[in-house]
């Protein structure tokens, strides 16, 4: 039996949870940070909370005899990814990232793209006064209530914690969204520009293509930079990198 971290938060790791989560041959624990109330349900042990840095999530790995480590974060965590590869090393554990492709602009796409939510919140300073479609997730509002003349919809899992911004109205969804009804929101709404982080993936693609017909500016946030360890696109190219791994891996308790 080969035992694996999950490390979720994607829609990438519940597809391998669901894949390998009965299987005999595989001892799966999935770990979420816990952001969310409702999380999908999968098969497997569900952890939930950080691990305590590298440090802590090396510990876990070798009290656990972890034999695999699948990262399966969201394209936007920012640190999990890099305690994961550092943990991973330290630990001799063989280590995978899974991170779907970024979106690219078409023809017809009026991106501004961004490095951060900071650079975002200045980026509509050029269209105020405006009316923003801003999906960047609830619990990163903070950054665009310094921005004057300027009314958010909100689009977000779960109601923000905090709501800092002065004008906004908050609709709960969960993707994925069809072309169709993303179009009817922007036009029902007024919505004079969106503002996106570049997750990449289907669910959340429809929005892009009902500003690319409504002729609608996107504020596009980048990806922060991962680290460099072996990274594959899909769930598939991960299930496929597990069933090579070694049945039996032998490694000292240090």
């Amino acid at each position: 039996m080969i035992r694996v971290l999950l490390l979720g938060g994607s829609s990438e790791a519940s597809a391998i949870a669901r894949s390998v989560g009965d299987r005999p041959d595989y001892d799966l624990t999935v770990s979420y940070a816990g952001r969310t109330r409702e999380r999908v349900t999968t098969p497997g042990r569900v952890r939930v909370g950080g691990f305590g840095g590298i440090d802590g999530l090396a510990a876990y790995l070798r009290e656990h005899r972890i034999d695999l480590l699948v990262d399966a974060t969201h394209p936007f965590a920012a640190h999990m990814p890099h305690h994961a590869a550092s943990a991973a090393r330290h630990c001799q554990v063989a280590h995978l990232r899974v991170c779907r492709p970024a979106w690219t602009p078409q023809p017809g796409d009026r991106w501004h793209v961004v490095r951060d939510l900071e650079h975002a919140a200045d980026a509509l300073r050029a269209f105020a006064p405006v009316r923003v479609f801003l999906t960047t997730g609830r619990q990163e509002l903070a950054p665009f209530a310094r921005v004057d003349d300027a009314w958010f919809l909100v689009r977000a899992i779960e109601e923000p914690s905090e709501q800092p911004l002065a004008n906004v109205s908050i609709v709960l969804a969960r993707g994925p969204f069809a072309e169709p009804d993303e179009r009817a929101l922007l036009v029902e709404h007024r919505i004079d520009v969106i503002v996106s982080k570049n997750s990449g993936g289907h669910a959340a693609e429809a929005k892009l293509a009902a500003a690319r017909s409504l002729g609608l500016p996107v504020v596009m946030v980048a990806r922060p930079p991962g680290p460099d360890v072996p990274t594959v696109e899909t769930a598939e190219e991960a299930l496929a990198w597990m069933e090579r791994q070694p049945r039996r891996v032998q490694r000292s308790a240090g």
